[in-house]
């Protein structure tokens, strides 16, 4: 028989974890006609779309508390002030270059990144699993090289993530990812939260900071090389921010990132002659038919800033997973 202290520790022990798991979030995935939606307790999180004008992407994303974390441009129009109408290529969240073979994927002309299939869609260890295949097709809609995208969809704490893993594979006998700084992981941050949406709206309480792992600030920060970033500012009144982790696995850890003060957000190992302003560098990548890299990253959509959200902390973590 338990003496009377320890049966009172293991009854407070079991009633904590069983709280624990009533109240830990709950992930669902929803196949649709566009591609698949991740719910989280009900309410819509994410949805990856299969073809948004010529590439998939990740639209809408619904952040800490529920708020839409990237601009709704050019998926939605909105007649006001709160989002620019600029490049109309920066869809939500995507993954692209602009540089392959000469072909242009980032502006997406005539070039494309078509969607094979879902290899996976499935709820594993309350975690939302997306697995899926893409063909990149030049103006002949020859496959140029391939990739494999493994998106995790999560809880940490009082943060939403996606954990985005990328394969490339070759294709085509010669596959040259150039050097351009149009590229790769990208994000458009909300019109608010950008640095320039005090210039839409001067009379609107709108601000937009940006912040990397070594302390440096807002436009500074564009073309070095960071283990992360964080873009954070107002949207609908609160302090939200998006913070992108790149995983020492990645290839050419850590990333370039290409961040505007304009709201583009994006991590791009290849840059490297607009990044370093030297024609003395070069960043291109060469693959035979078979070969491939791996690019990873974690985004993180949290409330507060960088400091508040703890999003140092979080790098030490996200470095440690495999």
């Amino acid at each position: 028989m338990l003496p009377r202290t320890i049966f009172f520790f293991v009854a407070v022990f079991c009633t904590a974890v069983s709280d624990t798991v009533s109240n830990a979030a709950e992930l669902t995935l929803k196949q649709t006609d566009k591609g698949c939606d991740i719910y989280l307790d009900g309410q819509l999180f994410a949805g990856y779309i299969t073809d948004c004008k010529g590439t998939p992407i990740i639209y809408p994303i619904m952040g800490a508390i529920g708020k839409k974390m990237t601009r709704d441009f050019p998926m939605h129009e909105r007649n006001d002030q709160t989002e620019a109408k600029d490049h109309p290529h920066h869809r939500s969240l995507w993954f692209t270059h602009g540089n392959v073979n000469g072909l242009d994927f980032w502006a997406l002309e005539k070039q494309k990144i078509v969607h094979r299939k879902f290899v996976k869609t499935e709820i594993k260890n309350n975690t939302a699993l997306i697995v899926a295949e893409n063909d990149w097709l030049d103006k002949e809609n020859k496959p140029v090289c391939s990739d494999i995208r493994t998106l995790r969809f999560g809880v940490l704490g009082e943060m939403r993530y996606i954990d985005f893993d990328v394969t490339v594979t070759a294709v085509q006998d010669s596959v040259v990812f150039g050097d351009t700084k149009e590229g790769t992981l990208g994000l458009r941050v909300p019109g608010t939260m950008d640095l320039t949406a005090k210039k839409r709206n001067p009379n609107a309480d709108w601000n937009g900071h940006i912040v990397n792992a070594e302390g440096i600030k807002d436009r500074e920060t564009w073309a070095k090389r960071s283990d992360w970033v964080d873009y954070y500012g107002t949207v609908e009144g609160e302090t939200l921010g998006i913070a992108v982790l790149n995983h020492p696995s990645s290839f050419r850890y850590p990333t370039y990132w290409h961040v505007r003060d304009y709201g583009l957000f994006a991590a791009n190992p290849f840059g490297v002659h607009d990044f370093e302003g030297t024609t003395e560098k070069n960043g291109e990548h060469k693959m035979q038919k078979g070969d491939s890299f791996t690019l990873r990253y974690r985004i993180l959509f949290h409330k507060g800033n960088a400091e508040s959200a703890g999003i140092a902390e979080a790098f030490k973590q996200y470095k440690l997973s495999e």
